[in-house]
């Protein structure tokens, strides 16, 4: 993983700035690079591959919205997580002051095992 460094103001004191390593984005892959990939290493043909992409995207947002955590094997477990405005009584509790809604990715046990094994050299 390539990396480079950017200067960044410190959050607690904004005066002062220090250097962080910052990843760096090395392009993007498409669905279709990666159904081509798929396509070479199974039995399954690039459109059957997509169908099954295309389905898992058409399904997966159905269970997150009913609460589940969906989780795929090794790759990893996705679930909704959101913020909310805090109040003094839940009676005062509207959804209005729900935000933030994000999805959560927690990486499966092999691929925790890929990243902790992860090296990395600095961008030129």
């Amino acid at each position: 993983m390539k990396y480079k460094m950017i200067q960044r103001v410190n959050p607690q004191d904004r005066s002062q700035s220090k250097q962080y390593a910052a990843p760096v984005n090395d392009g993007r892959i498409t669905k279709t690079d990666i159904t081509k990939e798929l396509a070479l290493t199974s039995s399954l043909s690039r459109g059957d591959v997509s169908n099954v992409i295309e389905n898992l995207i058409d399904v997966m947002p159905k269970y997150l919205l009913m609460g589940k955590s969906v989780n795929l094997g090794e790759f990893g477990t996705l679930r909704l997580s959101f913020s909310s405005e805090g109040v003094n009584d839940a009676s005062e509790f509207t959804v209005s002051k729900i935000h933030g809604v994000k999805v959560v990715f927690t990486p499966g046990s092999e691929f925790r095992n890929v990243l902790k094994n992860m090296k990395f050299e600095t961008s030129v």
